[in-house]
């Protein structure tokens, strides 16, 4: 039943978030065995992202209430579902590949599912990344790159985001993690990752993150946008989490970078605008850029700016030594309005990926 029944996790993953495709190689299989034992797998396949409380998924599935209780907690632990505790009441549901399962191994990686993740990425996760990236994480502006006469939505703002979270956790970067398990880190912050409401509260319970303060906060965002890190959160008005990418590492940034137009797949309402008549040629845009977006030219001695290729995060700004580069607005006809909560982003996903 072994192959087989994998396979009906892939499918299943593949229903969800940015989906989890087959490949030619099958090493998606081999991913979901180091994570499942067959009977992990097989009572995954019997979840579904509803929220249901042990009781319920005994009597649905005709078991042994404390055997199902036990084996659902077991897999809360191990990352294998999610799971909320609200006063006395404890809920399992099933979780995606992304974000969840890859996310909920950030304190047992090993290089072996590490570098089986990297060859998963390549051969067609990447693809399937690119192609939902819009709705899955956004680009907003770093904080310093507006300047202060510049509405900026409440939704594009990385401090109000914070400030509206009743509970914020940090955590370690997966994707920052994982590349420096196989030699490949940055060098950049790792713990950066934030999460808020219910994931927050199973990033706590299952010692993923730990609480922080607003203040805590605003000064992790600061020191990972000084750092050269891309404030992305979910796709979403009231995002369950916020990550500070970069182009070398994030899962996100990497599909999209390889394409020829990472502007066609990102969610954001921004760009940067080089001042001609102040820039010294200096470079440090283009070396703060993590999308491969800003050249220079030598002969005129400025910045040039690809369209197709920047995505608005503002990095380039805070670092002009001579303020010729700044984040304007989209035009209107181009700027996108998130959804409104996670629940209305997954559906927008799921339509756009054609799964409902």
């Amino acid at each position: 039943m072994g192959e087989g029944l994998y396979r009906k996790v892939q499918k299943q993953l593949d229903a969800y978030s940015v989906g989890f495709p087959a490949t030619e190689s099958g090493i998606e299989i081999e991913i979901l065995k180091g994570l499942f034992t067959e009977a992990e797998a097989e009572l995954f396949t019997n979840m579904t992202p509803l929220l249901e409380t042990s009781e319920s998924v005994a009597g649905r599935l005709g078991r042994d209430r404390s055997e199902v209780a036990r084996r659902l907690e077991d897999m809360a632990e191990k990352g294998l579902l999610f799971r909320l505790k609200k006063e006395e009441e404890v809920k399992y549901g099933a979780i995606a590949f992304m974000h969840g399962l890859l996310e909920f191994q950030v304190n047992k990686l090993s290089r072996e599912i590490v570098l089986a993740v990297e060859k998963y990425f390549k051969e067609g996760f990447q693809k399937a990344i690119s192609d939902s990236a819009g709705l899955f994480l956004r680009t907003i502006p770093v904080q310093k790159s507006i300047k202060i006469e510049r509405h900026v939505a409440a939704f594009d703002d990385a401090c109000g985001i914070l400030s509206r979270a009743d509970v914020i956790v940090v955590a370690d970067c997966i994707c920052r993690k994982s590349r420096t398990t196989i030699d490949k880190g940055c060098g950049k912050p790792l713990e950066v990752c934030f999460m808020f409401g219910s994931m927050a509260k199973y990033y706590l319970d299952n010692k993923m993150g730990r609480r922080i303060s607003y203040d805590e906060g605003v000064a992790i965002l600061s020191e990972a946008q000084s750092a050269g890190l891309v404030t992305q959160p979910a796709t979403s008005q009231n995002p369950g989490g916020m990550c500070n990418c970069c182009g070398d590492c994030c899962g996100v940034l990497r599909a999209i970078k390889l394409n020829p137009k990472p502007t066609d797949f990102v969610y954001s309402n921004h760009q940067a605008v080089v001042i001609r008549e102040n820039c010294s040629g200096c470079g440090n845009c283009a070396d703060r850029c993590q999308m491969d977006a800003i050249s220079m030219d030598n002969e005129k001695r400025i910045a040039v700016i690809d369209y197709d290729r920047c995505i608005g995060c503002g990095l380039c700004v805070i670092t002009c030594p001579s303020d010729a580069i700044l984040l304007e607005k989209k035009p209107e006809e181009k700027r996108k309005i998130p959804p409104k909560n996670s629940l209305e982003q997954m559906v927008a996903l799921a339509r756009k990926r054609g799964v409902i």
